[in-house]
This record gives C-alpha cells, sequence and structure tokens, in this order.
C-alpha cells in the first residue's frame, strides 16, 4: 500500500505588521536588514543613519555625518562595520559600536544613490548620479576608489554584490552584470528606467524593477524574461524590489501605499519607498514617509514579547 505524498507548505508571506517604528529622522529614504536580521538600518533625509533592533523596536544608534538626506546603507558581514551614502555625493565607513566615522571616501560627481559591501567587507560598491560604480578599499589608507565603471549612460540608481558579481541598474533602462573575477560585462536593455536590482536567492536569475510599473525576472545566462509582474504603480520614484527568502514570491515597493504584488500589504497612504527582505526568516521590512514597519509571517506571542523586555 503507498502513501501519498506529503502536500507541499504552502509558502507563508510576512502579512502580519508586528510593529511599527517612528524613525523621527524625517522621510527615511531606504531601510536595511543587516547581514543576520537582527537589526535595522534606516536613512532618514534629516542627514542621520540610524540603528534599531528588530526584535524591541528600539533605538540602538544613530550615525551623524553626512551634510544631506542618507540614501543607502549597508552592514559587514561581522556586524563591525556599516557604510552609507548620502545626497552630499560620499559615502561613510562607520565603527558600528561607538558610532564614530572611519573614513568619509569623496569622488563621485553626484549624489551616491547606493552602496554595498562586498561578502568580506573589504570593498565597498557605490553607485551614483554621476553614471559610475565606483569600489574602495576599505583596509587601506587611499581615498580614491580601486576601480570606476562609467559603462552606463545615465544614473546608477541600484547595485547588488553577490560574490564575484556586480548587478546594477541605471536610468538609461539597462541591467548590467559584471563578473569581477573575469571582467565580462553582460547587458539586459529594458526600455524605462530602471529603480531597482537584485539577484534570486539561488544565483540564477535577476531581479528588475523599473518607471512603467513593472518588475522582471530574467534569467542570468540568457537573459531570457521568465515574468513580468504588475498592479503596483511605480511612475516617479526609486523604489525598491526584492525576491522571498527562497524564491518563491517577488515583492515590491508602490507609489499608492501597498508593499507587495501577490498579497497587498496595506503599509499606507503614502508611496513605500523602500523594502527589504530578512535573510533567513519570513520578515519583512518597508519605509513610509517617516515610519518603518516589520511584517512577520505570524503574530507575536504576548509572552515572547515580554520575556524579550524583562
Amino acid at each position: 500500500m503507498s502513501f501519498p505524498e506529503p502536500r507541499p507548505q504552502v509558502p507563508q508571506l510576512p502579512q502580519h505588521l508586528l510593529r511599527s517604528i517612528d524613525c523621527q529622522q524625517g522621510a527615511v529614504r531606504a531601510v536595511r536588514f543587516n547581514a543576520d536580521g537582527n537589526y535595522i538600518l534606516s536613512c532618514g533625509s534629516d542627514k542621520s543613519l540610524k540603528l534599531w533592533s528588530v526584535s524591541r523596536g528600539t533605538l540602538l544608534k544613530t550615525y551623524s555625518g553626512h551634510g544631506y538626506d542618507v540614501l543607502d546603507a549597508d552592514g559587514s558581514f561581522d556586524n563591525s562595520q556599516l557604510c552609507s551614502c548620502s545626497s552630499d555625493k560620499s559615502l561613510i565607513l562607520w565603527d558600528v559600536a561607538t558610532g564614530q566615522v572611519t573614513r568619509k571616501l569623496r569622488g563621485h560627481a553626484g549624489k551616491v544613490n547606493c552602496v554595498q559591501f562586498n561578502e568580506e567587507a573589504s570593498v565597498i560598491f557605490s553607485g551614483s548620479l554621476d553614471g559610475t560604480v565606483r569600489s574602495w578599499d576599505t583596509r587601506s589608507r587611499r581615498f580614491e576608489p580601486i576601480q570606476i565603471l562609467d559603462e552606463a549612460r545615465d544614473g546608477v540608481s541600484s547595485l547588488k554584490v553577490a560574490q564575484h558579481e556586480l548587478l546594477t541598474g541605471s536610468v538609461d533602462g539597462r541591467v548590467r552584470r559584471y563578473d569581477l573575477r573575469k571582467g565580462q560585462l553582460h547587458v539586459d536593455f529594458i526600455s524605462s528606467p530602471i529603480t531597482c536590482v537584485c539577484f534570486s536567492q539561488d544565483g540564477q536569475c535577476t531581479l528588475s524593477s523599473s518607471l512603467d510599473s513593472t518588475v522582471r525576472l530574467l534569467d542570468k545566462s540568457t537573459g531570457e524574461m521568465l515574468g513580468e509582474y504588475t498592479g503596483h504603480k511605480m511612475k516617479g520614484y526609486k523604489l525598491d524590489c526584492c525576491l522571498s527568502g527562497k524564491d518563491t514570491h517577488v515583492l515590491s515597493c508602490s507609489e499608492d501605499g501597498h508593499g507587495s504584488l501577490t498579497l497587498k500589504l496595506p503599509v499606507g497612504k503614502a508611496v513605500v519607498q523602500s523594502l527589504s527582505f530578512h535573510p533567513t526568516e519570513t520578515r519583512l521590512l518597508t519605509a513610509m514617509e517617516g515610519r518603518v514597519q516589520v511584517w512577520g509571517a505570524e503574530p507575536e506571542e504576548e509572552e515572547e514579547e515580554e520575556a524579550m523586555a524583562t
């Protein structure tokens, strides 16, 4: 006698609002999980970068040193360093524990839209309105970039680093993938300005959102279109998109106050500008105006919250 195969579990989505954090730093330009997902980074229009506890929603530290809006941030794999970028055309490398500026990096001719460490946190990559991607050595005392990629014909809006590959999205409507080991460049043309790019978790696909209110999933090696996702509104803002932890769902911000595609999250009535998916758990961060929302697959138990508070 044969038993029926167990039904595969439906992947859960983070649809329960666990907490909402009033960041008190003007408009939140970007929100990011750190490497292990225990902390939140919020980038403010008040020139500050803030570090928060995910479990309690409490402020742990404020990092001040930029001259204008902070537009993006990233944490190193060991949580010892942060990097941030700003409309003031600079990047800052921070010591997490002390809150001190380790290095201030200048060289871009326009505002710096996106920033990310490589896996070892030995290099920072930054993309700017000036159409270049610059890489900076975090370990040397040099203040010049070690490499400048200037293939984009317009501003670089988004970048992601995965192992030896760098993915960039530009206002010129192109998604560029650099193989940093082989020195090769692959270009996919999307007719509309790109606002965000990312790799799938399995590394086989790329995801990009653009100002025609469409998110596209492409096969990384062939450039074949695997999926087009619409239903959200993205016409004039630089908004984020990402894939869920197991590549089961595509998530996108929207200008109409929603933050997902399969399931619409009622974040609010304003523009949902940024989102970030937890590296290992079914958790999502969204940012709208001056607040950050933490979403989970299940409502949190009250006893659990009390235990954390003691």
